[in-house]
């Protein structure tokens, strides 16, 4: 690895925005090819957070403090990266449910898979049924993440699903659901394809679910 990639990589861990977009102008500057920053800097840095996350090593504020560092990268290579023809890994609508205005958790799992080299199309908060499956058929995505944080709205999950059923999309997406009450069981019951209890692990997901 350049050894510019490799400080990059190491200041994107340690949420050092205002290096890291230096150091991106900086390897752009020097020639090198925006692929190879997203790949060799920016997913290795955030796969490497997601890991000290799951290790107990990182918490939430440090993967939150990656993950905006990584964006701000990003938002320089983007144009770089459009113009090369450079296809994401996948397409994600993200969301959370009608009636549920929480929004922190399901920024943080659509900054994860961005920074995992996926496309995202977030929704925001507060999306009904009809506005994810408009989304799908409009954007042709394939995955869609519903987010729930309240008991109470967890059924608008259900629905979203049915959603899809009735439009005749259930088959030509996959859909993931996560969010603090929602459990692996309930995923089940409802349909869903995968359920992810944390950021970290819905981008392993993402990666199961894009290659089924």
């Amino acid at each position: 690895m350049e050894p510019i990639l490799h400080t990059i990589q190491g200041k994107v861990i340690d949420g050092e925005m205002a290096e890291v977009v230096s150091l991106v102008k900086e390897a752009m500057q020097a020639g090198l090819p925006a692929d190879r920053i997203l790949n060799e800097s920016l997913i290795t840095a955030m796969n490497e957070v997601g890991q000290r996350f799951e290790r107990g090593e990182f918490y939430i504020p440090e993967m939150l403090m990656a993950a905006r560092t990584m964006q701000a990268a990003l938002a320089i290579l983007k144009p770089t990266l459009a113009q090369g023809g450079i296809h994401a890994a996948g397409k994600v609508v993200i969301g959370t449910v009608m009636g549920d205005l929480h929004e922190i958790g399901k920024n943080l799992v659509a900054t994860m898979l961005e920074g995992a080299g996926f496309e995202i199309i977030d929704l925001g908060t507060d999306v009904p049924p009809e506005k994810f499956v408009a989304a799908v058929r409009d954007q042709q995505a394939d995955i869609v993440g519903i987010s729930a944080l309240l008991t109470t709205t967890m059924n608008a999950m259900r629905r979203t699903i049915e959603a899809f059923e009735k439009a005749g999309l259930r088959r030509k997406v996959k859909i993931m659901i996560g969010g603090a009450p929602v459990t692996e069981a309930f995923a089940k019951e409802i349909g869903a394809d995968g359920y992810s209890p944390d950021a970290s692990r819905a981008v392993t997901l993402a990666r199961t679910l894009i290659n089924t």
